[in-house]
């Protein structure tokens, strides 16, 4: 096992409206949104702005600056026999988080440790959080579109959360998948697996656990992952070359990362 783990990054995350789904609603056709977002969803979010097979990140935590606002929404959805039901979907409104994350590398992907250049996938992540993402952002569903941008660890440690010196159980809540290419163990090796755990925000802050140490795990079957070779994969130089020619550039990402 490697070592390895690089700077901490941070960023905000920001939005209208936020669904993230409590799967226990999810049975009868309506959807009902966890108060707060879970591990994955924000993980999601940070591979949307910068992913490689080479990385694995690590979300150590996040900052609810906003009040927890809910809304409900009657939403039409389409039957089989042509017809339409009504459904009822109740959101998350004015969203923003501040999230503190890492990377480590993927040691289910020996075959790609020639791609293991820290500074590289650093600069990268760093310049496409300045960007807005490399891809779309969705805060827990497609509908709900959401925007981040990098801030610093004094951003992060400085913004006060709407519940400071609030203690707030939010009850056990699901966390996490593991996919075979993220197991740490034998019994994670070959299925996909999630995790579920108690979610406690103290001061408007939420430290998240790693997926290995959750309380609640359920098996969900086997599950393979996806090989990479020359002809779907991008070694982080050439795509450090692109960058750089393409001018996405900023003296600011010269400095450290916290």
């Amino acid at each position: 096992m490697s070592d390895f783990k690089s700077n901490p990054f941070y960023m905000r995350i920001f939005g209208d409206y936020a669904l993230f789904t409590d799967p226990m609603t999810k049975g009868g056709g309506e959807k009902f949104t966890y108060q707060v977002p879970s591990y994955q969803a924000i993980k999601g979010i940070v591979e949307a702005c910068y992913w490689k097979p080479t990385l694995y990140y690590v979300i150590d935590s996040i900052k609810v600056i906003n009040p927890i606002k809910t809304e409900t929404k009657g939403i039409l959805s389409p039957m089989k026999n042509g017809s339409k039901d009504l459904n009822y979907y109740t959101y998350l409104k004015n969203v923003e988080y501040l999230v503190k994350f890492h990377f480590i590398w993927n040691d289910n992907r020996m075959d790609l440790s020639h791609d293991r250049n820290e500074i590289k996938h650093e600069q990268i992540l760093l310049r496409s959080m300045q960007k807005g993402g490399r891809r779309d952002v969705f805060l827990g569903t497609r509908e709900c579109i959401g925007h981040i941008e990098r801030i610093r660890k004094e951003d992060y440690e400085c913004s006060k959360s709407y519940y400071e010196g609030e203690n707030i159980s939010l009850g056990v809540m699901f966390h996490s998948f593991v996919y075979p290419d993220e197991a740490y163990d034998d019994a994670t090796t070959g299925i996909l697996m999630s995790n579920f755990h108690p979610v406690v925000m103290i001061n408007g802050e939420i430290k998240f656990l790693k997926p290995k140490d959750c309380t609640i795990k359920h098996s969900l079957g086997d599950y393979s992952f996806k090989n990479f070779n020359n002809s779907n994969f991008m070694s982080v130089d050439e795509l450090l070359d692109i960058y750089e020619k393409e001018g996405v550039e900023d003296d600011d990402f010269d400095e450290c990362t916290s």
